[in-house]
């Protein structure tokens, strides 16, 4: 994967530009050691890996705010930093960048169950928000599966979404306010504790924009009540197309669980060797949750079982206790750490229409007898947010490149059914060479001039979403402008 090469100014006043970092924040605050940088040279797309200028830890917005006056006035690339777990390369760093953590931005500033919602600084961990309001019987909807690690912050930059998000929606549909710092050091508002707000939505504009138009130090977070109780029915197929063609029928009969997941054979035997949750011998599962009054989730769950009658399924085992209904989800909550056991595996993130999953779980499959390289699929079927992980040799040349090649091949696919290449990791530096396939020169002319209004000198989070030749020569101008 090609990055920019750095500027080298930069570099050789890698001194005073720690300097002056240093003159704004606490001692600790600051990481110039390049042996203590490595921390930070990549996230959770390790195939790549870059060393910054130095690293930054603010805990306050007020610091935020110094931090970025200091690398605007001095023309320094910054990196908005959360917790690391970006699967896209989102926080990836260039030579001559600084890389600005928010784990420090960590506390609960307001919470009103009157009002529904928790006012968090932008640090805080996905799964503590939660934990801030449950024992109030209240809980934060999305739940990405690295929601024990990931930061609110980064949940914002790509808009995240998680197992649940077919009912609740992903952040952007759960987040109500901002407090953001631009490059410049200028501190804005946007949205707050309501549901609707006059004028542009620059709420929306912000959430998934990675990183590239501000820093978000709080969040205002929709917060909801939970419900009465909830229940999975876990089903067993014998091909990935008639697991896709269940899921495709309970959307169509209008039935609204609270997750739909899809697991495959590899998955489902490497989550058997990793946890041993007790899954059937089968080539394809679908864990299906429902939720409510008993009578609910009764009603809903003899609909669902009607559908997957049709279908033939290997075993349909219905969760009959909270004992039951943790081991149905403990292999699909192990999955990404049982994979990482057997194999290196690239993680993507193609969106499709629900319909086409049939034909799309049939492309993958032939293409991974085109490229040779095997494919444990395991995804949020419902909404048709698929997360195929390629399996590669790291330490075997040229595997790494095909699996890239492989994996543009099916977010290609991915396009071509009607769907997007990217649900909720993000396009960062794994999918901006593959931006034209969606759109247009004209469409991603339109996305960078927003970029223009925000970061003029084209700053913030260098070298990601936009094609690399056009962030280049929109950093140029950038620099010759100012």
């Amino acid at each position: 994967m090609e990055m920019p090469l750095p500027d080298p100014a930069l570099c050789a006043d890698k001194a005073g530009i720690v300097a002056r970092l240093k003159a704004v924040l606490p001692g600790d605050a600051v990481i110039d050691d390049p042996f203590e940088t490595r921390a930070y040279e990549c996230d959770a797309l390790t195939a790549y890996r870059c060393l910054p200028l130095c690293v930054v830890l603010p805990a306050s917005t007020d610091e935020v705010s110094a931090v970025l006056k200091i690398c605007h006035e001095a023309g320094v690339p910054v990196v908005p930093r959360g917790s690391g777990t970006s699967l896209a390369g989102g926080a990836m760093p260039t030579a001559d960048s600084v890389v600005l953590g928010v784990s420090r931005l960590h506390d609960v500033l307001e919470v009103d169950y009157e009002n529904r919602f928790i006012r968090v600084q932008s640090g805080r961990t996905n799964l503590s928000v939660t934990g801030a309001v449950e024992e109030d019987g209240f809980f934060y909807a999305p739940d990405p599966s690295s929601q024990l690690a990931c930061a609110i912050a980064g949940n914002i930059a790509m808009n995240s979404g998680g197992a649940h998000c077919l009912k609740y929606g992903v952040t952007t549909n759960n987040l109500l306010g901002v407090k953001m710092v631009l490059m410049d050091g200028t501190v804005i508002e946007l949205g707050g504790p309501f549901m609707e707000q006059p004028g542009y939505d620059l709420l929306g504009l912000i959430c998934g924009s990675e990183g590239q138009l501000g820093v978000v130090t709080e969040a205002t977070l929709r917060i909801l009540p939970r419900p009465e109780g909830a229940r999975p029915v876990l089903i067993g197929f014998d091909s990935n197309e008639v697991a896709g063609a269940c899921v495709r029928d309970i959307i169509r009969a209008g039935v609204l669980p609270v997750a739909i997941e899809f697991m495959d054979r590899p998955c489902i035997e490497a989550t058997e060797a990793f946890a041993r949750p007790g899954y059937p011998d089968c080539e394809a599962l679908l864990i299906v949750e429902v939720e409510g009054s008993e009578a609910e989730i009764d009603h809903q769950l003899s609909l669902i079982r009607d559908i997957a009658l049709r279908h033939e399924p290997v075993e349909l085992r219905e969760s009959r206790s909270e004992a039951e209904s943790a081991r149905i989800w403990l292999g699909r909550k192990s999955a990404f750490g049982a994979m990482g056991q057997i194999s290196d595996y690239m993680c993507l993130d193609g969106t499709i229409p629900v319909s086409a999953l049939p034909e799309v779980l049939h492309r993958i499959g032939e293409l991974s007898k085109e490229y040779g390289l095997g494919v444990a699929n395991v995804f949020h079927a419902g909404d048709g947010n698929m997360h195929p992980l390629i399996l590669y040799d790291a330490n075997k040349p040229g595997d790494l490149e095909k699996c890239e090649a492989m994996g543009a091949d099916i977010l290609r696919a991915c396009v071509e059914a009607g769907g997007c290449l990217t649900g909720e990791h993000g396009v960062g530096i794994e999918k901006r060479d593959l931006m034209s396939v969606q759109f247009t020169p004209e469409d991603l002319e339109a996305q960078m001039r927003v970029k223009d209004v925000f970061d003029p000198k084209w700053l913030l989070n260098p070298a990601k979403v936009f094609p690399l030749e056009a962030s280049a020569s929109r950093r140029t101008a950038g620099k010759a402008a100012a």
